[in-house]
């Protein structure tokens, strides 16, 4: 195959090329039972720093993950070429891997094609693929990003950010006759502006790029970092803070891999011996939600399985734990059987194999009975801290889920229900568990971008006694 032909097969691929694909790899393969993964697409980003653009970049990639079976030995290989040959070799490569794994007694028959399900859980989400992503030229890219330097040269500040926009695809097929497709579009822009002592951020991701609105975005960035100007230095301590989504994001995102039934058998998860109990606040609620409106990504899992609504807590209490078919078998019967509720695959598993098993990937925070604006927290808020967005966060303590990281790009002393001043920004260390059980007001939830975590749709927080350790230098 020529490097143009390759290209054209790149181009073409679709669920009927990949079937034709798959077809090829069933002939190639001796193993008791084939799976094949498809990925990849199309990407392009627009690098801007110091009020111009630098960087433009574009690729495109696609792949096959073969993993083959003899009985309870399984194992991976991946291509990214398509022509025979290539197809001949990854499959070997495949059973040559299999056959001199360990047995595991875990391992699990690939599941049957199930179209029914398909269908109903297909039909379930908004169409993720939107042409006006697809098509957004680097013109169009450079377009919004002089808007975003005008309002930087405006204020006196320098800007520095992305805008990105891809279109994706992802596939699984089986010799059990389980074939399902997905294809989305995403788009992304983050916007940083700097000014000699100050700084403010804004970042937003959707699948739809026109939901992403450069000139708002600068603007209330341009704002953040000329209010913070030459901060002050106050102590730190315990505060009430109101964290705008990004904050609450990149928080609660430290949490929700340990929501996997594997995490619970593994003892590895901060909800051991905790499933069912009142763990935070009675106005917290969340499910993992694949069809909202806000969300992103395929309705399936990485086996196929159709991914599920669930609540996994519910006035406060963990309500409920995802599962992969494997682990949900597992469960079954191990001694946390009669404590976790429940107990049936959800479509939250990643690819097999892997150590992690699954997670919910799709996180919604229900709305409060009576959401408040930022604008409206600040005004109820005696003497707290505004933070805009938190950064270099880890984990101090698994089980307690205690956290440490710092503020970022707009942190603010409020005061009698208004903004007073820029401050340095804080060190904090605090437990998750306390965090979600102090919740004094949230904002109405919505699809929020952080850097430590994945999206999110998530409200803003009005937290009580948030735990700042100390200040930093800037």
């Amino acid at each position: 195959m020529t490097r143009s032909e390759f290209s054209y097969q790149c181009y073409m691929l679709n669920k009927e090329t990949a079937g034709d694909i798959f077809e090829r790899i069933i002939r190639y393969s001796t193993a008791d039972e084939v799976e094949v993964l498809f990925f990849g697409g199309k990407s392009a980003l627009t690098r801007f720093a110091n009020n111009t653009i630098h960087q433009n970049v574009a690729e495109e990639n696609y792949g096959v993950s073969v993993r083959t079976a003899f009985g309870q030995k399984t194992a991976r290989a991946t291509t990214n070429k398509f022509d025979d040959e290539s197809l001949k070799r990854v499959v070997q490569a495949s059973e040559n891997l299999a056959k001199v794994q360990h047995p595991d007694a875990d391992l699990l028959p690939v599941p049957a094609g199930l179209p029914g399900e398909r269908v109903r859980a297909t039909a379930a989400i908004p169409s993720r693929h939107l042409e006006l992503t697809a098509a957004t030229t680097p013109e169009q890219r450079a377009e919004a990003v002089k808007k975003i330097v005008a309002v930087a040269a405006k204020h006196n500040l320098t800007t520095a950010g992305i805008f990105s926009t891809a279109e994706s695809l992802e596939g699984i097929f089986n010799s059990r006759g389980l074939a399902q497709w997905h294809t989305q579009t995403s788009s992304e822009l983050s916007i940083t502006m700097l000014g000699s002592n100050s700084s403010g951020w804004q970042k937003a991701n959707s699948p739809n790029v026109a939901n992403l609105d450069p000139l708002k975005l600068a603007d209330i960035a341009a704002q953040k970092a000329l209010e913070s100007a030459s901060p002050l230095e106050i102590p730190p301590g315990k505060y009430t803070v109101i964290l705008e989504p990004a904050a609450v994001l990149d928080l609660v995102g430290f949490m929700f891999f340990d929501f996997g039934g594997l995490a619970i058998l593994d003892q590895r998860s901060f909800l051991n011996n905790r499933v069912g109990a009142k763990l935070f606040g009675e106005n917290i609620n969340i499910w993992d939600d694949v069809s909202h409106p806000q969300q992103s990504g395929a309705p399936f899992d990485g086996e196929g399985i159709p991914r599920q609504r669930v609540q996994l807590v519910e006035n406060g209490a963990v309500a409920r734990l995802v599962y992969a078919r494997s682990t949900a078998e597992q469960m079954k019967k191990s001694e946390y059987k009669e404590k976790v509720g429940l107990i049936e695959p959800t479509g939250h598993g990643f690819p097999v194999p892997n150590e992690m098993g699954e997670a919910p990937m799709n996180i919604v925070f229900d709305p409060s009975k009576e959401p408040k604006t930022v604008d409206q927290m600040i005004a109820g808020t005696e003497r707290g801290i505004l933070v805009t967005r938190l950064w270099y966060i880890r984990e101090v303590d698994p089980y307690e889920k205690i956290l440490t990281g710092m503020t970022r790009d707009g942190t603010f002393l409020v005061e009698n229900g208004k903004i007073r001043h820029g401050v340095l920004n804080f060190r904090f260390n605090q437990s998750l568990i306390h965090m979600l059980s102090n919740v004094e007001e949230m904002g109405t939830p919505v699809r929020a971008s952080g850097e430590e975590s994945f999206d999110m749709v998530v409200p803003a927080m009005k937290v009580q006694d948030f735990n700042f350790t100390e200040v930093t230098k800037f």
